[in-house]
């Protein structure tokens, strides 16, 4: 299969290209290299396989709309996967054009793209904030999320209605994957993990919000990569049974469908915060705050979607990613 990856140098984007060229896939990976965090790190992300044969790297932004207007024009993926966003919940209230920019019309111009070059198959990254002021546990794809708390939820909920139309007007087939929490190797340095990590390494205080009363459905990043590969090998059908009088939100009478990928799980933050101190070996500094605004006080996964129809469910422990993590970042940080 031809792939595109968009955000192929990013966390997630860059583990998905080398898993797809691992399994002999054609990839065209795209992304913009912008400085929300060092580039240098995704530029060395990059370098483990951009020499590859069946790689191509294009630098650009998603919203260069002529750009991907000829960028699908020449390569003519068969698959998409759109990773590259505006990431960040923290980040949407400081600046929340660099969204619209992104998330909104970038998702855009993707959009077209495969609408005018016969992609069989979008996936797309959406995301666990999704659910924002949601409490009803786990967070099931079938319930509500009209009510997002942040802008960046609120552009990532915009994608799935998004998607929704193209699949219904043109008959796309469109996959969102809701996230939750990812971590790992070559993981994002805005990501709670990377900077507990530095902080704790350089004796300084790592901030604990909420008061450490979070829960969250940490994902580690290659068994989203797993249901990433499954799910774009298997492109969305209609839902035969889907009405109009009980609408189902994770489903449609268009072949659009949402998954939510994640450990099914919840731990709590200060058990994460002790997995990370006993595989550095050393004590946090902690220094209590309370909740952000945009935040959201626990998340959870209902899977059985995932597993029902693609035979996979996230196993990955807190304590076994954690390490991995904590290995990689002693060695590319010496």
């Amino acid at each position: 299969m031809k792939v595109l990856v968009t955000g192929s140098a990013g966390f997630i984007g860059s583990h998905l290209a080398q898993r797809l060229l691992d399994r002999g896939d054609e990839v065209i990976g795209l992304d913009n290299h912008n400085d929300y965090y060092d580039p240098q790190l995704k530029e060395d992300r990059l370098a483990q396989f951009a020499d590859h044969e069946n790689y191509q790297h294009v630098r650009m932004d998603l919203a260069d709309r002529e750009g991907i207007a000829e960028l699908f024009k020449q390569h003519r993926p068969q698959g998409v996967v759109n990773l590259a966003a505006q990431a960040g919940v923290r980040y949407s209230i400081e600046n929340p054009l660099a969204y619209i920019d992104s998330n909104v019309v970038g998702f855009a111009n993707i959009l077209e793209g495969c609408r005018h070059n016969n992609v069989e198959h979008l996936v797309y990254a959406s995301s666990s904030s999704v659910y924002g002021a949601n409490t009803s546990m786990p967070f099931s794809v079938h319930d509500n999320v009209d009510h997002p708390l942040s802008f960046y939820a609120a552009s990532k909920k915009a994608n799935e209605l998004m998607a929704h139309t193209y699949s219904n007007l043109y008959g796309l087939p469109t996959t969102g994957l809701r996230f939750f929490t990812v971590y790992g190797p070559w993981g994002r340095p805005d990501m709670a993990l990377f900077l507990f990590t530095k902080a704790i390494l350089a004796g300084e205080k790592i901030q604990v919000f909420n008061y450490g009363n979070h829960r969250r459905d940490f994902t580690y990043v290659d068994d989203i990569v797993e249901g990433i590969v499954r799910i774009l090998d298997k492109p969305a059908v209609a839902n035969p049974e889907w009405s109009g009088k009980a609408p189902d939100p994770g489903s449609s009478f268009a072949p659009w469908r949402v998954y939510n990928i994640g450990n099914n799980n919840p731990v709590e933050l200060m058990d994460y915060i002790q997995a990370v101190e006993d595989s550095l070996g050393m004590k946090a500094t902690k220094e209590l705050l309370p909740l952000q605004p945009g935040d959201v006080p626990d998340t959870y996964a209902d899977v059985e979607d995932l597993v029902r129809e693609f035979d996979y469910k996230p196993a990955t422990t807190v304590q076994e990613g954690i390490s991995r993590f904590i290995d990689w970042y002693r060695v590319y940080y010496g």
